[in-house]
């Protein structure tokens, strides 16, 4: 007998409860049936054997460590308000004569239900999307579809182990919590307001002070290698911020509220007001949670989809020429021979160059300190990798180059240099540049060069230093001890070519080929690299498509965490306010009055979620903008469209969310009162 109880008592609890488990049953399904379909996709072999498609599957296989940890956090989350229902309930099993262990009985019953459906659901979903996902890989590398279907054991035992992990720990975290509580606590759980708290002003500065260096470290930090980590810094201080901010913030909203004795007294505002003060801790957090999740949707959908639909500029931004030869050498017979295999092939396939860059290098790096850079900063005792943000990488370019190539008629003295700096503006103030073990340098001015790539593909900034001639350069070279290891020259040569991706390919392949077989002969020609537009499309589409899908994916995965954490919020608030609601309107109070208390309820905290999304996004725009200049994006103009409109449809999607969950709240809050009204008529 009680092990038909067990079951039985289990089911009539879910479907009692079908307010709150059913959404999250659906959430659940959803996440593992996200997680199956990533690692699906991930490791696809139809997927792999595509051009470009290894890349696309590294860019997913990141996805299944997000969902594995989103999943944990949003799980456990939403596990805390099922929990808050459902204890009044358990509280009354006990009273009627079930102890700790029989009531831990039944909730392992009703954990294998839900896990089992979740689980279940979840993978039968993946499997049935999973076809639906390949086929939009396909065609977002422009491949050809094909009829074949199948399911990956792998990833689907991986899916079970992972979420039946987590079931796990929900269920001892629920069983924990029975066994800590008392009886009498479970049967008053949902009934316990929160004492009215007092504003907490050392939370609100601590917050303040943390936004604040936040937003500071997002708008004033250029360097690249700096803005890596400390984004990830930023980050977690908004995260922190926002949460000490949300609920000091809204006790203090209450609190100012509350002595605005025009707004306070008023049946709509006095009603709503009461209520909210009894719970500010839980609803500070809670909409501090939907703050953050609304950044991530916005930072994560505006970014990957400017790199998707960017990918043609931030490809260009990375191979300004078509076709680029670089030879690491710059004596007359290697470079002539390598002009001879690169006009042979345009010849050969009937192309002519367009748009010509050339020129020589010195190539070396070092750390910049002052107007002071240490070439052989690794080894002086002085760098500190914390110091990274100060490495350069050094290009000497002879003026005569310089001067063809800009247009320009510059001369210099012997001792005198040029400078230009990317992604940095080091050096600006100085007049004099010392090279350690090279003398010092007369800067004669700032200027500005061609764009050549380079910095597109790394991430520290670039220097170029214009001397007067090859023979300073040769000079430098020799000065130095350790030049040869780790000095070197490069002749740079690139130029656009006008046909089709498969032709430049033929080109590219055709010097390779002929370069090789130098190489052979001759270690000289060994080095010499050779960089195709046609080559490397492919490889550009492949990743930031994967980056695009794995954002949107993603991005749907936290707005439906966000509108459960919605839904929650109203539905458990609604629970709480019933009661209240019912002996207000014994002593009178009308529906319209209750409507009106309740739109007045929603609309005090209403936008404070949305609005701090926008401020969050729009600080945090010139720290991710920088970060896709490491991904060759340079067209702000781009990502500010994009932003703007996902700001403004995510807008929309967040009022019509928060409509539809607020009317769960009046449902429930109307269902109470008016239903012991009908009672009493």
């Amino acid at each position: 007998m009680k092990k038909r109880l067990y079951p039985r008592l289990a089911w009539q609890g879910i479907r009692k409860n079908g307010k709150i488990y059913f959404p999250y049953l659906a959430a659940c399904i959803f996440v593992v049936m996200v997680y199956y379909l990533i690692g699906f996709l991930s490791s696809d072999p139809v997927i792999r054997e595509m051009e470009g498609g290894a890349q696309m599957q590294i860019i997913l296989s990141l996805g299944t460590g997000v969902m594995g940890i989103f999943s944990v956090i949003f799980l456990f989350y939403t596990n805390s308000f099922l929990m808050k229902r459902r204890k009044k309930e358990l509280g009354l099993y006990h009273v009627l004569g079930m102890d700790r262990k029989n009531i831990a009985v039944v909730l392992i019953w009703e954990n294998l239900m839900t896990a089992g459906t979740s689980l279940g659901g979840g993978i039968l979903g993946g499997i049935l999307f999973s076809k639906l996902g390949q086929l939009a890989m396909i065609y977002l590398l422009g491949g050809k579809a094909d009829f074949s279907f199948s399911i990956n054991s792998d990833i689907l035992i991986r899916t079970l182990k992972t979420y039946g992990v987590i079931f796990l720990l929900l269920l001892a975290y629920r069983i924990l919590q029975i066994f800590r509580t008392r009886p009498l606590d479970l049967l008053k759980s949902e009934s316990l307001g929160e004492r009215p708290p007092r504003a907490n002003w050392l939370s609100a500065i601590l917050g303040a002070v943390l936004l604040g260096a936040a937003y500071g470290m997002a708008v004033t930090v250029k360097e690249p290698v700096t803005i890596i980590w400390l984004f990830f810094v930023a980050v977690l201080m908004v995260i922190g911020a926002t949460y000490l901010l949300f609920m000091a913030g809204s006790v203090t909203l209450c609190k100012v509220l509350k002595k605005n004795k025009k707004y306070y007294y008023k049946t709509n505002h006095f009603v709503s007001l009461s209520s909210m003060m009894f719970r500010m801790k839980r609803n500070g957090a809670g909409l501090a949670s939907i703050c953050i999740l609304s950044t991530m949707v916005l930072v994560m959908v505006s970014g990957t989809v400017s790199l998707f639909l960017g990918t043609e500029d931030s490809l260009r931004s990375r191979y300004p020429r078509n076709l680029v030869v670089n030879t690491p050498s710059l004596e007359d017979g290697v470079v002539s021979q390598v002009n001879q295999i690169v006009e042979g092939a345009l010849e050969k396939y009937g192309v002519r160059e367009e748009n010509v860059l050339h020129y020589r290098q010195l190539v070396m790096s070092g750390m910049a300190e002052g107007n002071r850079m240490i070439l052989d900063y690794a080894n002086s005792g002085e760098f500190s990798y914390t110091e990274y943000e100060n490495v350069r990488q050094i290009m000497v370019v002879p003026v005569e180059d310089y001067n063809r190539i800009m247009g320009t008629d510059e001369t210099l003295d012997r001792q005198e240099v040029l400078v230009c700096n990317t992604k940095t503006d080091w050096q600006e103030n100085y007049q004099e540049l010392i090279l350690e073990g090279m003398g010092t340098w007369k800067i004669k001015d700032q200027v500005e060069f061609v764009d050549n790539g380079v910095d597109a593909m790394q991430i520290i900034p670039t220097t170029y230093l214009f001397v007067s001639d090859v023979s300073v350069m040769e000079e430098m070279y020799q000065s130095y001890p350790k030049a040869g290891e780790a000095f070197e020259f490069w002749n740079y040569y690139g130029t656009d070519l006008d046909c089709s991706d498969e032709t430049q390919s033929l080109i590219s392949q055709e010097i390779s080929a002929g370069l090789q077989s130098l190489g052979e002969q001759d270690p000289a020609f060994s080095g010499t690299t050779v960089e195709c537009v046609g080559v490397e499309r492919m490889d550009f589409y492949s990743t930031y498509a994967g980056l695009f899908f794995l954002g949107i994916l993603l991005g749907i995965v936290f707005l439906l965490g966000m509108v459960l954490i919605m839904y929650y919020k109203q539905v458990s608030e609604g629970y709480e306010d019933q009661s209240r609601f019912e002996i207000l309107q014994k002593v009178g109070m009308t529906e319209r009055e209750i409507r009106k208390s309740v739109n007045s309820q929603v609309l005090t905290v209403f936008f404070m979620p949305l609005i701090w999304a926008g401020i969050h996004t729009a600080f945090a725009f010139p720290m991710i903008y920088r970060l896709l200049q490491l991904f060759s994006l340079h067209n702000m103009w781009l990502l500010i469209g994009i932003t703007g409109g996902c700001f403004l449809g995510f807008g929309l999607v967040y009022v019509l969310m928060y409509l539809l969950t607020s009317k769960s709240y009046y449902k429930i809050v109307r269902g109470g009162s008016f239903s012991s009204r009908r009672q009493r008529g």
